[in-house]
């Protein structure tokens, strides 16, 4: 993890160490965000069957609204005096949301969309010691909105799948 140089130190009531400690859990939150969005995107270009349309159109909503929460993380962690990480290799490497290499089937899709927005959930609630530790309510806001995002969407792709 890069720290910006220090031309004009930050002075925002959080020390450097904190700082350090969640950025680096917020890059982990980008990594999952912005995995979950190519995933996302994928399927939306891919799904296929009787659910097509219905699918295809949740997809889009839910690609777009993670584009925008990708820049909204990366902004905080940049707000923190770290650089925010953005190369696939580092990506892959702080994610845990596994790439889909093939296309699965509609079904598939949902399930492995819910188990990404678990994910991306998971990763913004183990941020919450950090944060409340270095008394970063603009972090714990940020995670608090991510957090209701991706239990909603999980619970809303895990409605469409029988049995659940």
């Amino acid at each position: 993890m890069q720290v910006q140089p220090k031309s004009l130190p930050l002075n925002i009531g959080i020390d450097e160490e904190a700082r350090k400690e969640i950025a680096s859990g917020l890059s982990r939150l980008l990594a999952d965000t912005y995995s979950l969005y190519l995933k996302t995107h994928y399927f939306h270009w891919n799904v296929t069957g009787p659910m097509f349309t219905s699918l295809h159109a949740m997809f889009e909503l839910q690609y777009n609204e993670l584009a925008l929460a990708v820049d909204l993380i990366a902004e905080r962690i940049r707000s923190l005096g770290v650089f925010a990480p953005g190369s696939y290799s580092t990506f892959a490497e702080l994610s845990s949301i596994p790439e889909t290499k093939d296309v699965p089937n509609a079904e598939d899709m949902v399930r492995l969309l819910v188990e990404g927005n678990e994910a991306v959930a998971k990763t913004a609630r183990s941020i919450f010691p950090a944060a409340e530790s270095g008394s970063d309510e603009s972090t714990l806001d940020l995670l608090t909105q991510r957090l209701a995002v991706h239990e909603k969407t999980a619970w809303m792709l895990r409605s469409i799948l029988t049995n659940q």
